[in-house]
């Protein structure tokens, strides 16, 4: 066969891809009370992560899901972070300051 005949045939790429390795391990067990491993699969501020951005499987995702629901209902993972709380007192403390010099 003449190499313009040939059928499309894709080059192999010399790049080596480096195989991440799954977040969650065989030995670990997805529990509510498992806090050190959920808290990987919730975002800065309280969100479940998705599947794509976790790497999970379809199984995995729903048993990371209802655990970590679970661990909310029963107090031990906040359902949102309040971080700006703090930021507001802050600036409220400036206005009250304002205030009193303005009287």
């Amino acid at each position: 066969m003449d190499k313009s005949k040939r059928p499309f045939l894709k080059s192999k790429s010399k790049r080596s891809f480096r195989r991440r390795l799954p977040p969650i391990q065989s030995g670990d067990r997805i529990d509510y009370r498992n806090m050190s491993l959920i808290s990987r699969f919730v975002s800065e501020q309280g969100k479940i992560l998705s599947r794509r951005v976790n790497r999970l499987t379809l199984k995995q995702q729903r048993l990371i899901t209802i655990a970590i629901k679970q661990a909310r209902i029963l107090s031990l993972l906040p359902f949102l972070n309040n971080e700006k709380q703090f930021e507001r007192t802050e600036s409220t403390a400036r206005t009250t300051s304002l205030r009193i010099r303005n009287k």
